[in-house]
């Protein structure tokens, strides 16, 4: 259970992560703004259309507080049918090249898991690869990561986006999943990929339950030694046990995110950036308080 008076989780006055050539500071958490390029994601699929759209999207988001932009070119959904690597190329590059240009000090994250993508976003101006795989898809991907002047977050998923929520099994979901970010984080490390961060894959391959024990036990993740991403922004973990639609889930992504906070997440991975910097500035001075 959460123990609110307990401040072993408490923002820390160093931690940072080396993104390429930019330093992000996570003295306090920082929001990692949502820029989904494609027409079949869960939340926004298809409601940002065009070159301009994008920017325009992303340039709102930077302005309400946003330290990174993530941009996804396929979809992760549950069920999300694969696209192809050239489509997944083609539908990128573009708008990157362009948020680069216009946005030249927000740090851009591409997130995929194929490792010639990594490269192609790196080369284009991106400065963090966001795999949801943590490597498992693309066996190339951690020795072309130890090439590249890039930050590299892994993420846990069982299974596969088109498969992983049929009937996700775990005897300790806590354990395993910290079992398999201590053996990724240390793989990593042998291949000489040094500036990571680890996402322990709320939705991913885990039920409604299996989340909130996540959840609840999220300040275990903090031994890793590396900085916590967290993605809970309108999933299916708040949607569907309070019977609403995703479009009706920013008051319940907004509690949950405030636990993940106090539990010691370091990024929040967000839709809706201005309520996330809200809830970190909130967080923030109720832990003053306590000093």
């Amino acid at each position: 259970m959460l123990d609110l008076t307990n401040k072993s989780t408490a923002f820390s006055e160093s931690k940072t992560l080396q993104c390429g050539e930019k330093l992000l500071s996570l003295s306090q958490p920082a929001v990692m703004g949502i820029l989904n390029i494609t027409p079949d994601s869960f939340y926004d699929g298809g409601r940002y259309n065009g070159l301009e759209s994008h920017i325009s999207h992303a340039a709102r988001m930077i302005s309400e507080g946003a330290a990174i932009i993530d941009l996804g070119a396929v979809s992760s959904r549950p069920g999300a049918e694969e696209v192809s690597q050239n489509e997944e190329k083609q539908r990128l590059v573009p708008v990157l090249r362009e948020l680069v240009k216009r946005f030249p000090d927000t740090i851009f994250s591409v997130d995929t898991y194929r490792s010639e993508i990594a490269k192609a976003a790196v080369e284009n101006g991106a400065f963090i690869i966001n795999d949801i795989s943590g490597g498992d898809m693309d066996a190339g991907m951690f020795p072309v990561m130890a090439g590249l002047n890039a930050a590299y977050i892994f993420m846990h998923m069982k299974g596969i986006p088109s498969t992983m929520q049929v009937n996700p099994v775990y005897e300790d979901v806590t354990s395993e999943v910290h079992d398999y970010l201590s053996q990724k984080l240390s793989l990593l490390k042998s291949y000489g990929v040094q500036h990571v961060a680890a996402d322990p894959g709320f939705g991913f391959g885990k039920t409604i339950r299996l989340n909130y024990t996540l959840l609840n036990h999220l300040h275990k993740f903090t031994d890793l030694g590396v900085p916590l991403l967290v993605g809970l922004s309108r999933k299916s973990m708040i949607y569907r046990l309070l019977n609403i639609l995703p479009d009706e889930a920013l008051n319940g992504t907004a509690v949950i995110q405030t636990i993940a906070l106090l539990q010691g997440a370091d990024i929040l991975r967000v839709h809706d950036v201005k309520e996330a910097v809200e809830a970190i500035r909130l967080v923030h001075e109720y832990r003053q308080a306590g000093k």
